[in-house]
């Protein structure tokens, strides 16, 4: 790996998990467990766009780890991690077909995909299969928050290639 690749792709691993702390420092916006905006996922998007996969899931790997340990959250790190690979592997595919107008598109598809590798990693760390009736209410969550998150990362990404 090139020294100038590298070195971007530690900055955008060092945006990612300061975006990812602060993001972990403010009280959630709605009352619903687990439910929070993930802005951290805007560098992974662009990451995956601007390197590709393997640097993306390096990206995410280090904001997932890191981020974790940092705020304490060594438990949630399963859920993140868990919805994180799911993310990164259902935005793979559709990276071939969507443009980088259409990022909040993918953005979107991603969050729910993220989602549900959270109600994954909870019935298998609680035994509770039943946790998937809180699916509706975060696919729904996932649907808002990705728009969000893939405008952003469509807007950084346009910058970013002028």
């Amino acid at each position: 790996m090139k020294t100038r690749k590298l070195t971007r792709l530690a900055l955008l691993a060092a945006i990612a998990l300061t975006i990812f702390v602060l993001e972990a420092q403010v009280p959630a916006l709605v009352p619903v467990p687990g439910v929070k905006l993930g802005l951290a996922n805007i560098v992974t998007v662009v990451t995956l766009y601007l390197y590709g996969p393997g640097s993306a899931l390096t990206v995410l790997l280090v904001r997932v780890v890191l981020g974790s340990l940092a705020t304490g959250q060594v438990m949630a790190m399963l859920y993140s991690l868990s919805g994180g690979l799911l993310s990164l592997l259902a935005m793979l595919p559709m990276r071939r077909v969507v443009t980088e107008k259409q990022l909040w598109a993918l953005s979107i598809v991603a969050a729910m995909a993220h989602n549900c590798g959270q109600i994954l990693a909870a019935m298998a760390l609680t035994g509770t299969p039943a946790i998937v009736v809180y699916l509706p209410v975060l696919l729904l969550s996932g649907m808002v928050t990705g728009l969000f998150t893939g405008l952003c990362a469509q807007f950084a990404l346009k910058k970013l290639r002028c």
